[in-house]
């Protein structure tokens, strides 16, 4: 029972962190990708079946592929990522937000896309199916 409980919390993790991920895809100031690389983590503990899905994902599979085995980030996805954060600090500036918010995001964007850009530009991966 408590095992069930505990896989059961598991996959709720792993399925609420991809539905966080995919409402980033459209909504400033929800990252993406830290909810993906919860998922990662969290499924294979409650859904193994879960995880070969997201691993095998042919969008989100090779980004989760490259950290998990190289910690890089796809070149192209770089500037996407730093336009993204600009685009929600503008957001935040546009609708009147506090000045102390705006220093503070834009200091936390600053590190995010100076981590973002010292990461190493991942190479090409076999294919999930080939592995």
């Amino acid at each position: 029972m408590r095992e069930s409980a505990l896989r059961l919390g598991w996959r709720m993790l792993a399925y609420g962190a991809i539905g966080l991920g995919t409402a980033g895809l459209v909504v400033p100031l929800l990252p993406t990708t830290p909810f993906l690389l919860v998922a990662a983590w969290a499924a294979p503990k409650g859904s193994p079946r879960l995880a070969r899905w997201l691993w095998h994902h042919p969008r989100l599979g090779p980004p989760l592929r490259a950290w998990h085995e190289q910690r890089a980030i796809p070149r192209r996805t770089k500037p996407v990522a730093i336009a993204l954060l600009a685009l929600s600090w503008l957001v935040l500036w546009l609708g009147g937000a506090p000045g102390f918010v705006l220093g503070t995001t834009a200091a936390i964007f600053g590190c995010v896309a100076t981590f973002i850009v010292t990461r190493p530009d991942a190479t090409a991966l076999p294919n999930a199916s080939q592995q």
